[in-house]
């Protein structure tokens, strides 16, 4: 007779203390659709995770005025003639917040013997104290199987969805991030069509600003995809903000920002051939059946 103890691991009843450990209990964020469709694929959960994260968002490696100032591409700092400005120290701290908390959330799920996170859910809030509150969550699953992926891997597909990945033949290898910010002076070119009695007209100065955050952020998403070894992304969520700011080094003028995210699951095929020499692997191949 075998019993499974609190360390997962079969053992025989009667060896140690000579009494039945209880099977280890699990938690998990899955409904009960979910629960049933990973594991009809091979997968069980072992438990919810949690990655947290509290940043202090001030400094942005721009002085002044940030909208009258461009940042070239040898990274020097000069008066603008351009309609934006790339605020690279601020993306640079949004992606180290995200994957802080993302990274304390695979720590955990390594911690109970997991595979892979699946359902990530990300949230970004400001704090009581101050700052933004980075979290992620999630439910942490492992495979039916001895041949373990070489590192967990973070996905935001569902239950459902992940099986489907599954079932199809690919594999999550882990959440993608892309992130844009940029800045434009409203100068007379954009405030002179905004009157208090405004014609119908493009504000062609916003619709490049927004433009060109949204074509940045999604390069930069594949970029992270590429960096994982994957071989595509499913894109999850797509924010946009825009907000302002006074400039008051110019008078009553302003400074217009635009952010924008995506995140999504960088997914690749089993035994995908033809890999660049020397790129690593996105997840070991898993056998999805039953051990029997």
């Amino acid at each position: 007779m075998t019993y499974r103890g609190n360390d997962g691991v079969p053992g025989e009843a009667g060896s140690g203390s000579g009494a039945p450990r209880p099977a280890r209990t699990w938690n998990s964020g899955l409904s009960g659709g979910e629960f049933a469709a990973i594991s009809g694929v091979g997968f069980e959960p072992v438990g919810q995770v949690l990655g947290t994260a509290v940043y202090n968002i001030g400094y942005t490696g721009v002085w002044g005025c940030p909208g009258n100032w461009s940042v070239t591409d040898d990274n020097k700092t000069v008066p603008s003639s351009r309609w934006t400005s790339s605020l690279s120290q601020l993306v640079r701290t949004m992606y180290a917040a995200r994957r802080s908390a993302l990274a304390r959330a695979v720590a955990e799920c390594g911690a109970l013997g997991g595979d892979g996170i699946v359902g990530v859910e990300l949230c970004v809030g400001e704090f009581p104290a101050g700052g933004l509150e980075f979290t992620v969550r999630g439910t942490a699953v492992r495979a039916r199987s001895r041949i373990r992926p070489r590192a967990p891997f973070t996905s935001h597909l569902g239950g459902r969805d992940f099986a489907a990945l599954i079932g199809s033949g690919w594999v999550p290898v882990g959440l993608a991030f892309g992130i844009a910010f940029a800045i434009r002076h409203d100068d007379w070119r954009t405030s002179l069509r905004i009157p208090s009695s405004a014609r119908n007209q493009e504000v062609d100065g916003y619709t490049q600003l927004i433009g060109h955050v949204r074509r940045e952020a999604r390069r930069q998403l594949a970029v992270d995809t590429a960096q994982h070894g994957a071989d595509g992304v499913v894109v999850d969520d797509v924010e946009l903000r825009v907000g302002e700011s006074e400039c008051p080094s110019y008078g009553s003028t302003r400074d217009v920002t635009a952010e924008a995210v995506f995140v999504g699951t960088s997914i690749a095929r089993f035994g995908r051939s033809g890999r660049p020499a020397g790129a690593r692997p996105p997840l070991t191949i898993m056998r999805l059946e039953r051990e029997r």
